[in-house]
């Protein structure tokens, strides 16, 4: 076996893309990542490459100027980016939820207006559910949008927006209680909002202002940001679908792809870090020989491996089976579940092979050891996942007394 995590059943054209974008991650991402990373800086020519490869509209219909690909082939290539640099996969992942709620709800007009641009990447996509006081409480939010003529006015703070400065479109989801009683559950009253922006920071447009970025541990490079809305006026031919009170089931459906997503960078990133252990394991000699001579070492890389093949096969099957047609929300939490807690291990024991080394900025360790815990939250933590998982659980396997 030359190489792990490699998937059975592949078309020749999805071979042919994969080997493409590793080809580009081996030669224009891995060689200056850590340098950028370390920096905090936007990788503009990976974009512009990421742009030429078609990247941004792989799964976008080939009616709209995209590849019309599946979300497998979109999982595995966003894999191998993140086995590059896993902000990367990050400025991807985003545009993809939005070009995939268009998609999927989006009216036709919606879906002619932004799809062709989104896959030429001219248009590019953030997504914001979170706000500062709700986190994974989505049936908390706050901001708001009041009917005004043909208009909304939206007002609120919204927290956590990937691609924030950076994006022209964004899924905003607030609160919409037009047409909808007084008690009517808090999920039913919810709507997105497509909201198109300048990129930059400061007021990008009347009522919509990006403050800056976040300083984060990790998850460099691409820019996290807040998203102030202050008596921001939006058409009504801008609610995603046309019609208010769809906004929750909308962004669910977005989350769930991009639990999948969320997977597949957390297989790409453990990857990486197995990759990295096993190699600097047959450089570092203690006691006259390589460590990877030693038993002890011996069987770290060998549950490193097995967590990789694992975390793989899971996120394959969740793909395949939102590919297919079905509910997938089960397999989803599985896989984002599964790899992001097996991808902090991973990157922990190749931490620890590489001894005091690993430590030092100077090696590409130290930037995966502070990238591995955003895909602890992101998406959803794991005790999120683990309530979705049970109450399907429950619903599958119900007892008959």
């Amino acid at each position: 076996m030359a190489r792990l995590a490699q998937t059975a059943g592949l078309t020749d054209v999805q071979q042919e893309i994969l080997k493409t974008v590793r080809d580009f991650v081996d030669k224009e991402i891995i060689p200056v990542a850590t340098e950028l990373e370390h920096r905090d800086e936007y990788p503009q020519q990976i974009v512009d490459g990421l742009k030429e490869l078609g990247l941004f509209g792989l799964m976008i219909p080939e009616e709209y100027g995209g590849l019309g690909e599946s979300l497998l082939t979109y999982a595995l290539c966003v894999e191998e980016i993140a086995r590059g640099w896993m902000s990367v996969s990050g400025i991807i992942n985003t545009h993809f939820i939005v070009a995939y709620m268009l998609k999927q709800h989006g009216t036709q007009e919606q879906k002619d207006h932004f799809l062709p641009r989104m896959a030429a990447g001219e248009v590019r996509g953030a997504f914001s559910m979170s706000e500062p006081g709700l986190g994974s409480d989505v049936s908390a939010i706050t901001s708001k949008a009041v009917k005004d003529g043909d208009e909304y006015v939206l007002n609120g703070q919204k927290m956590w927006l990937t691609n924030g400065g950076t994006s022209t479109l964004v899924a905003v989801l607030v609160r919409s209680d037009e047409g909808h009683p007084e008690g009517t559950a808090p999920h039913k009253s919810m709507t997105t909002f497509l909201v198109e922006k300048e990129p930059g920071f400061g007021e990008v447009r009347p009522g919509l202002t990006i403050p800056g970025k976040i300083d984060k541990m990790g998850y460099k490079g691409v820019d996290t940001t807040e998203l102030i809305m202050d008596g921001l006026r939006i058409p009504a031919d801008r609610v995603l679908g046309g019609a208010t009170g769809r906004g929750f089931y909308q962004m669910m459906d977005g989350v769930e792809v991009g639990r999948v997503n969320v997977a597949a960078r957390g297989c790409g990133v453990a990857q990486r870090a197995f990759e990295l252990g096993v190699s600097y394991a047959q450089q570092r000699h203690t006691f006259g020989k390589p460590i990877a001579q030693h038993q002890a070492i011996q069987f770290k890389l060998a549950e490193m491996a097995t967590k990789v093949e694992a975390a793989h096969a899971m996120m394959v099957n969740a793909a395949r089976k939102k590919d297919s047609g079905e509910r997938n929300d089960l397999e989803a939490g599985m896989a984002k579940y599964l790899a992001s807690e097996y991808c902090k291990e991973v990157v922990e024991d190749a931490f620890r092979i590489h001894g005091g080394y690993g430590f030092s900025k100077e090696y590409e360790i130290e930037r995966l050891y502070r990238e591995a815990p955003m895909l602890l939250i992101g998406e959803g933590t794991a005790e999120i996942q683990k309530m979705i998982i049970g109450r399907r659980l429950l619903e599958e396997y119900r007892f008959q007394g």
